[in-house]
């Protein structure tokens, strides 16, 4: 039998019982549409997770107060001060100290009120240090960055976001304008370069920068804090291969200038960023897994259904069988006949899935949270889902077909 006659044979047999055809054929169609819609959700989660590494930097290290030191931390109440635990001096040794460092730099923040004419909005302000732009990849869209002036003397001077520029200036730069922060009068110098939407969610573009002397003295004067104190410090790294050499001797340095004795608890924290997007990625893929796991077994089901309904098949026919080797059918012709036959349920409910699941990745993307990654990659890896699918479980009922005894065959009722 030609390859034409047999796929016209097995169309004619699947015909004949449509429904039971399209019955067998649904197990496929969810697990083919499973498959796409899964993977499409953990491709978009490990591409968020990339945009998340791009944003933060895997070769950066986060110094902060210890844990429990902040108000609301856990333990006796303490008084503001003794919470900055960190100074301008250690970001200078950092420096000066540890060869390994590329750029380090302290940093204050804080919300305010930010105000341009009628136009006013809620947005954060950040006073950083000449090298916090390039640890966090800020690039100066218009205007020009802060000088070392700006940095030692206090200068009102301000560096703005996207968001903030177009809240309050539309389509205009606002470079030479003054803007409030709250009660307190800045000139613009810059804007930044927009960011977009962060690995957290959060809008990186809503933000002000001044200078850390600025925002020590002229948006923090009331809270009291002592003199060239830092919420944080942030370095980099040339090499990410030195970042736990680097992060082992940050903390020695630190505890060497903090005067903390051997075994007693560290005032800072340092933070890893490479190990949190490990842990964050250990977790994404693990939930792949999970999520292929799931569509697998559907898939799984989906064969068994196949195996089931040709089994019967072959039990109903026997006779049919028995007739088409008496006219010169041999067993591979017989055994082709039945894994078509297997072979077109699996690609007819493959072909329906990935349509189902082309549009069900996309309204996923479209009313959930959730990051979707369709591409042509899922839908190929959907379809050799179903071809191994339809040829793994057509398999065994087509070959019991094939070893039949012609004679026996004929007997059948």
């Amino acid at each position: 039998m030609t390859f034409v006659d047999i796929l016209r044979t097995a169309i004619h047999a699947l015909r004949g019982n449509w429904m039971r055809s399209a019955l067998t054929s649904l197990g496929v169609i969810i697990g083919i549409a499973a498959v796409i819609v899964m993977v499409s959700v953990g491709k978009g989660t490990q591409r968020e997770i990339d945009k998340l590494v791009s944003g933060l930097g895997s070769q950066r290290l986060d110094v902060s107060p210890g844990a429990g030191r902040g108000p609301g931390g856990g333990g006796a109440r303490q008084s503001a001060g003794s919470f900055y635990t960190l100074t301008e001096d250690d970001a200078g040794a950092i420096r000066d100290e540890v060869a390994e460092v590329q750029y380090v730099a302290g940093a204050l923040r804080g919300n305010t009120q930010v105000v341009y004419a009628e136009n006013n909005a809620s947005t954060s302000w950040q006073g950083v240090q000449a090298d916090w732009f390039d640890i966090n990849d800020w690039k100066i869209a218009d205007g020009a960055g802060f000088d070392a002036q700006d940095y030692g003397g206090g200068a009102k001077r301000v560096i703005i976001g996207d968001t903030v520029r177009r809240t309050l200036f539309g389509d205009d730069s606002g470079i030479g304008q003054t803007i409030r922060l709250g009660r307190v009068p800045f000139t613009v110098v810059g804007t930044l370069a927009p960011k977009g939407q962060g690995g957290f969610g959060q809008d990186q573009d809503d933000v002000v920068m001044v200078p850390l002397e600025t925002g020590r003295r002229r948006l923090m004067g009331a809270m009291g804090i002592p003199p060239g104190a830092v919420q944080q410090i942030a370095l980099t790294v040339a090499d990410a291969r030195d970042l736990g050499y680097v992060q082992t001797e940050v903390e020695a340095l630190l505890r060497q200038r903090h005067r903390i004795k051997p075994g007693a608890e560290d005032d800072f924290s340092v933070r890893n960023i490479s190990e949190i997007v490990a842990t964050r990625t250990a977790t994404t893929d693990l939930m792949s897994k999970l999520l292929g796991a799931v569509a697998t077994i559907c898939l799984v089901i989906g064969g068994i259904g196949i195996m089931n309904i040709m089994l019967v098949s072959v039990t109903e026919r026997i006779r049919e069988i028995g007739l088409r080797m008496a006219v010169g059918a041999g067993p591979t012709d017989v055994r082709r006949q039945f894994l078509a036959e297997a072979m077109l349920i699996s690609l007819i409910g493959g072909v329906i899935g990935i349509v189902i699941g082309i549009a069900g990745a996309l309204l996923v993307g479209r009313f959930s949270d959730l990051p979707v990654a369709l591409n042509g990659q899922v839908v190929g890896l959907a379809a050799a889902f179903s071809i191994a699918t339809g040829l793994f479980f057509g398999y065994y009922p087509a070959r019991k077909a094939s070893l039949l005894d012609p004679i026996e065959a004929l007997r059948q009722q």
